[in-house]
C-alpha cells in the first residue's frame, strides 16, 4: 500500500503532503523528495503517530526550521515528522515553556513582551524551539544547554519530561538527535524590562549581518578546544573551494554555500574540507549539521 494512503487510513486527521522538497524547507536548499510529511496537530496525535512509525517500522526523520540541516539527494520512501502545529507558548515568572515549532523570532517576541530576559543572544538564528534544543544551538554567549529547564519528548509513543541533565547536552548535540523528538520546552529566563531586551537583541542581530549570504547551513563544523574551524579551514588555503554548485564562503571559511549545487555537491565539499584540515593540521573536524534522513 503506497505510504501516504497508509498514513492516512490510520490517521483521517492528521495533516499530510506527498512528495515533500526537502530543497524547499531547508536553508541549504537542495536535496531530494520524501513520500509524506506529517505535522500532528498536538502532543497527543505526535506520540500516536511515533508509535506507530516504530511498530511499523517505517523510517522517518524530524525536521525544524531546516537550517542546519543536509539532506540527501533522491527520494526517501518514508515520513518527515514536522511540529510546526507544537506552537503553545506560556510564561510562568521568569520561565517560558514553547512548543517544538515555536520559531527563534515568535519566542523571543513573547519573552519580551512578558518582561523575560535571557535570550537576547538567540536573536537572529533561524531555528525552532525544538531544532534549537535537539541541536543545542547558540553563540559564545549562550546556548539551549544553559537555559533548558526540563524537556517534554516522546520515544515511539512513549512520552516524558526530561531534566537539564538527563538530556546529554554537549556542543551543538543532545540525546535528542538519537532519534527522541522534543515536543515543548521549558526555558529559565530572568526579568528584564522590554527596551532593555530589544536593545539586546539589536546589538545580536546587527553581529550577525556580517555573516555569509546565500545558501547555507550555517556553520557546517563544530569548533574544536582552543581553535576556531573556520580559521583552520582558512589556514588550509580552502576558502573559495568549490565542488559543483558548492562553494566555501570567502567571507566565512566554516560556511559552505549552496549555488545551484546539488546536496551530493555539498556533502563531497565537506569531506574534501575535512580530508584536508586533518591531514595539514591533525585537527579532525566534527560537523555542527545533521544529515538527512
Amino acid at each position: 500500500m503506497e505510504l501516504f494512503t497508509h498514513l492516512r487510513g490510520t490517521f483521517p486527521n492528521l495533516a499530510c503532503e506527498r512528495d515533500f522538497p526537502f530543497a524547499r524547507h531547508t536553508s541549504i536548499g537542495c536535496g531530494g523528495t520524501a513520500a509524506v510529511a506529517a505535522s500532528p496537530a498536538c502532543v497527543e496525535e505526535c506520540a500516536a503517530l511515533l508509535g506507530f512509525l516504530k511498530r511499523e517500522r517505517i523510517p522517518h526523520c524530524f525536521l525544524g526550521a531546516g537550517a542546519n540541516v543536509l539532506p540527501q539527494d533522491g527520494h526517501f520512501e518514508g515520513v518527515v515528522v514536522r511540529f510546526c502545529a507544537l506552537s503553545f507558548l506560556q510564561a510562568a515568572e521568569t520561565d517560558v515553556f514553547a512548543g517544538a515549532g515555536v520559531t527563534g523570532g515568535r519566542l523571543l517576541s513573547f519573552a519580551q513582551a512578558h518582561g523575560i530576559g535571557g535570550f537576547s543572544p538567540f536573536s537572529g538564528i533561524p531555528m525552532t524551539a525544538g531544532g534549537g534544543t535537539a541541536m543545542n544551538a547558540g553563540v559564545r554567549e549562550l546556548h539551549f544547554s544553559d537555559i533548558v529547564l526540563s524537556v517534554l519528548c516522546a520515544e515511539g509513543d512513549t512520552v516524558r519530561v526530561l531534566g537539564n541533565r538527563d538530556c546529554v547536552f554537549r556542543e551543538k548535540d543532545s540525546i535528542f538527535l538519537s532519534g527522541i523528538a522534543v515536543l515543548g520546552v521549558r526555558l529559565r529566563g530572568k526579568t528584564a524590562h522590554p527596551q532593555d531586551i530589544a536593545r539586546e537583541s539589536c546589538r545580536f542581530r546587527r553581529r550577525r549581518r556580517g555573516l555569509p549570504k546565500g545558501r547555507s547551513m550555517g556553520c557546517t563544523f563544530v569548533n574544536p578546544p582552543f581553535a576556531f574551524a573556520g580559521e583552520l579551514i582558512e589556514r588550509c588555503g580552502l576558502k573559495g573551494a568549490r565542488r559543483g554548485g558548492a562553494y566555501v564562503s570567502p567571507l566565512h571559511a566554516n560556511f559552505i554555500i549552496n549555488d545551484g549545487g546539488t546536496s551530493s555537491d555539498v556533502a563531497a565539499l565537506i569531506e574534501f574540507v575535512r580530508r584536508e584540515v586533518l591531514n595539514r593540521t591533525g585537527v579532525a573536524l566534527r560537523e555542527e549539521i545533521r544529515r538527512l534522513p
